[in-house]
């Protein structure tokens, strides 16, 4: 998908023995979004900064060894190794023969290397002068920043797709705000800046601006201006739509002392594993310390610091966990982590509290399962018919107000909370809103300038249009479960076959459980979201309330 942003400059940096300053460069094609003020946390905010940096660079999927010169030796090989096996096999011969092969294939390297060797001394003053001034080029930055009426955050994902950041930083970080306003950009963002982050101190009088003269400049002036295109991947938008969702699925909630995440970080940096399972159990008693166990080795970390409120015990187990060293840098500066769990192989989120700071980093289900394919979350969120003028109505209010909870939102519009609800689950969808998991806001945040693609971007698989499909054949009873919500239990012929879903709706319509008898459930559980004929269920439920 191709992105056009067009900045009034680059983003600037200086440093000097009293001050420094960070000015961001915004898209000038969005609506005028700027921040002018000056750090007062200024140590919190440089390693929060850093490590959504380390977000941004992380990338930990498999990379396959080069075999090309052992392939090359081996077809050397391949007649030796034949007269060997036949038994006519001459050492002397096959000596000789090697060495002139050695020798023939020196001169033609030589040779070649003597041709060649300009242009290799050019790649690499290229590729050095790349690292150490463009390392834009290296590895693609995600910046997207949005200033609201009570704090500013920034967004990004890792290369891998696999972890997502978010730094949210409060009105009380800095000590003078002198002008804003309010909306979502991108920022002209050099991956060089985190040298210069390095370089905030205490005493040094820091100034952060997401410039506003780049609104002002006459349109005379073209040659001001830089035009950027950037055609990222649909994963890449795909996956911002897929977080916000995954956010407010149920989840096992409980908060970590810092010093429990640094004896995690420690046993990740002490021992590499060299066989599966790589994992961490969460053991999570009612009123109990919470327990992580380290697989394959079996090490239990007891977090005496850290007591599990819930009133159900619970085990959990998540993968991909060396992502959780990004956490790493926040240890000193955080004062607890909270930890939401949505289930065995499903995403994970960690905040770390800053005080007037809050970093988020949400992980995939596991490495190799991007945010793009981890699972259709959208489809677990709360889902109804809203009619236009309600939805309008409802977007309208988060103009106006830039965030609120949903009950807060019910209030001021006058709409029932379902339909805020189901409304906004539409609008996180389309990239227009984002769950705040720390605060519990839905918050104003317009992801494109030009409105998104959905058909190309809202799955990664035909689930929901085959369960389209299937709505008339649902047959199904609904039974209130105190406490939980609804479960439907259904009954769906397809083919030749008939198919039992049974899913459970929570007082949220949020689809909090689920299983099936389906090939697709029992491969995959719900880690790859739920299958057709759950959907279908839904659907189907959806559509008698709607009569009633």
């Amino acid at each position: 998908m191709l992105f056009n942003y067009r900045y009034s400059g680059s983003t600037q940096v200086y440093s000097n023995a009293t001050s420094a300053g960070i000015s961001f460069s915004p898209d000038t094609r969005r609506e005028p979004t700027f921040f002018n003020g000056k750090l007062h946390k200024k140590l919190a905010f440089r390693e929060a900064i850093s490590a959504l940096h380390d977000v941004v660079v992380s990338d930990l999927r498999f990379k396959p060894k080069d075999k090309t010169e052992y392939k090359e030796w081996a077809a050397q090989q391949e007649a030796v190794w034949l007269a060997e096996f036949m038994g006519q096999y001459n050492a002397a011969a096959a000596q000789e023969k090697i060495r002139h092969l050695r020798e023939e294939l020196n001169a033609v390297n030589a040779e070649r290397d003597k041709v060649m060797a300009p242009y290799y001394k050019a790649r690499r003053t290229y590729f050095d002068y790349l690292y150490q001034k463009d390392k834009d080029a290296w590895f693609v930055l995600d910046p997207v920043i949005s200033v609201h009426p009570d704090e500013i955050f920034f967004e990004c994902f890792s290369q891998d797709e696999s972890a997502y950041g978010k730094l949210s930083a409060s009105y009380n970080v800095f000590k003078e705000v002198n002008e804003f306003e309010c909306g979502t950009t991108n920022i002209d963002y050099s991956a060089n800046l985190y040298n210069e982050f390095q370089k905030i101190r205490d005493y040094k009088e820091t100034t952060f601006t997401v410039d506003p003269s780049g609104f002002a400049v006459q349109t005379t002036k073209e040659e001001l201006f830089k035009e950027v295109k950037i055609d990222l991947p649909d994963s890449w938008v795909r996956g911002f739509l897929q977080v916000s969702s995954a956010m407010t699925l149920p989840a096992a909630s409980f908060d970590l002392h810092p010093m429990d995440v640094y004896n995690f970080c420690a046993q990740l940096r002490r021992f590499k594993e060299k066989k599966g399972p790589r994992s961490i159990r969460f053991i999570l008693e009612p009123g109990q310390p919470v327990k992580a166990i380290f697989d394959p080795w079996g090490t239990e970390i007891v977090c005496a610091r850290s007591v599990y409120t819930g009133v159900q015990r619970k085990e959990i187990r998540i993968w991909g966990r060396r992502r959780l060293l990004i956490l790493e840098r926040l240890i000193p500066v955080a004062k607890k982590f909270t930890v939401h769990l949505t289930g065995n192989g499903l995403p994970s989120f960690y905040i770390a509290d800053l005080g007037d700071m809050q970093f988020t980093l949400g992980l995939s289900g596991w490495t190799a399962n991007d945010w793009s394919r981890a699972g259709q979350f959208d489809l677990m969120a709360p889902r109804g018919v809203v009619d236009d003028a309600t939805k309008l109505t409802i977007y309208g209010d988060l103009q106006q107000h830039w965030f609120g909870t949903p009950e807060q939102i019910a209030a001021r519009t006058g709409a029932p909370k379902a339909a805020v609800l189901a409304a906004l689950g539409i609008y996180t969808q389309a990239g227009k809103a984002i769950y705040d998991l720390h605060s519990g806001y839905y918050r104003l945040r317009e992801l494109s300038r030009d409105p998104l693609p959905l058909d190309q971007l809202r799955f990664s698989n035909p689930a929901e249009a085959a369960a389209t499909k299937l709505v008339g054949s649902v047959k199904f009873t609904a039974q209130e479960v105190p406490g939980v919500g609804v479960q439907l239990e259904g009954v769906i012929g397809s083919r030749n076959r008939t198919y039992h879903p049974v899913i459970v709706i929570d007082a949220d319509e949020r689809m909090a459980s689920a299983h099936c008898d389906c090939n697709h459930y029992q491969m995959n559980k719900l880690h790859k979201g739920p299958c057709e004929h759950m959907l279908a269920l839904r659907m189907a439920y959806e559509g008698e309330k709607q009569k009633v």
